[in-house]
């Protein structure tokens, strides 16, 4: 069972304005964006357009880096990380749909560093449903949601992009 999907632009430009102030705060410019598949792409997208951001968007899967990858196997539909520039010394904007346990983006940030080590990492989330399991908050999130534990969350697009609630009770 689940609700119809809610649009969230307004989040988005909720988001594009906290990381333009960030930003200006710490004086970073030219900051790289990454996008987590495939929510914090479609997201991270959206952003570079609102940001302006001239350099080109990059894109992690992060499959190959979960812990939990031995258990459930490889997901059929993996694809290929993107990151077109080095990370070496560069701030990074790190984007994804919906943090709860904190492993997606430990993976993430495991595979960054792969690619070499950056000044800084921020993290922003469209969704923080806080449910953790690392030490991972998000510097910037879009909304906090409570869900009940029957409940999950789900980003559909990428056009038009929106949120489902999903109930596993029927």
């Amino acid at each position: 069972m689940s609700s119809a999907p809610m649009p969230i632009d307004g989040l988005i430009d909720k988001l594009g304005i906290e990381i333009q102030c960030y930003l200006e705060e710490r004086a970073i410019t030219a900051p790289l964006l990454i996008g987590i598949r495939s929510g914090g792409v479609w997201i991270a997208e959206r952003l570079q357009q609102k940001l302006a951001l001239e350099e080109p968007l990059g894109m992690l899967d992060i499959s190959f880096y979960r812990d939990d990858f031995s258990r459930i196997g490889l997901h059929p539909r993996v694809q290929p990380s993107s990151l077109p520039v080095h990370c070496e010394d560069r701030h990074i904007i790190l984007v994804d749909d919906v943090i709860m346990s904190g492993r997606t983006i430990r993976a993430a940030l495991n595979e960054i560093f792969d690619y070499g080590r950056p000044a800084s990492v921020t993290l922003v989330c469209l969704y923080d449903i806080g449910r953790r399991e690392l030490p991972i908050q998000p510097d910037i999130v879009g909304q906090h949601l409570s869900l009940e534990p029957e409940q999950q969350i789900k980003l559909t697009g990428p056009d038009p992009l929106g949120l489902e609630i999903l109930s596993k009770a029927s």
